[in-house]
């Protein structure tokens, strides 16, 4: 495997580890904490935390590696639509259907669509800015 692809790797998962932050942590917080969800968390959430960064490590990785193998050298046009398929795919079902199991306000089910879309399309366009950086390895 290729330099591009760990440090694209790297990348995304240091970014969309900081946005998921930022996102749940900061913009959702108020939301999350309201008394019409506090019923919904699990009382031994704190324990379970160390999922976050693990299943971050398995989608960072397949993310920049799927990008890798369909790399067309567009710009970050490219990432853009990238990340932009990337939520289509994960997010609108995610969110829906989270939404539709649990009585989660509608709101906070089109914030995590949209949210997620931006920090999906943000990490695509690294990709992209990774992938089109010139490389200093010698040519054959």
């Amino acid at each position: 495997m290729n330099r591009k692809l760990w440090l694209g790797f790297i990348a995304v998962f240091i970014i969309t580890f900081a946005l998921d932050y930022l996102i749940r942590n900061v913009i959702l917080a108020p939301i999350y904490s309201s008394d019409a969800l506090k019923h919904i968390w699990r009382s031994d959430m704190e324990s379970k935390v160390w999922i976050f960064p693990l299943t971050g490590v398995f989608f960072s990785f397949f993310f920049t590696l799927i990008f890798s193998k369909g790399y067309e050298g567009k710009g970050i046009i490219e990432g853009v639509r990238y990340g932009l398929y990337v939520s289509l795919m994960m997010n609108i079902p995610a969110a829906y259907s989270t939404y539709a199991m649990f009585p989660f306000p509608y709101s906070l089910a089109l914030q995590w669509f949209l949210y997620g879309t931006v920090k999906l399309i943000i990490a695509g366009v690294v990709l992209a800015m990774i992938y089109g950086m010139k490389s200093k390895e010698p040519t054959a």
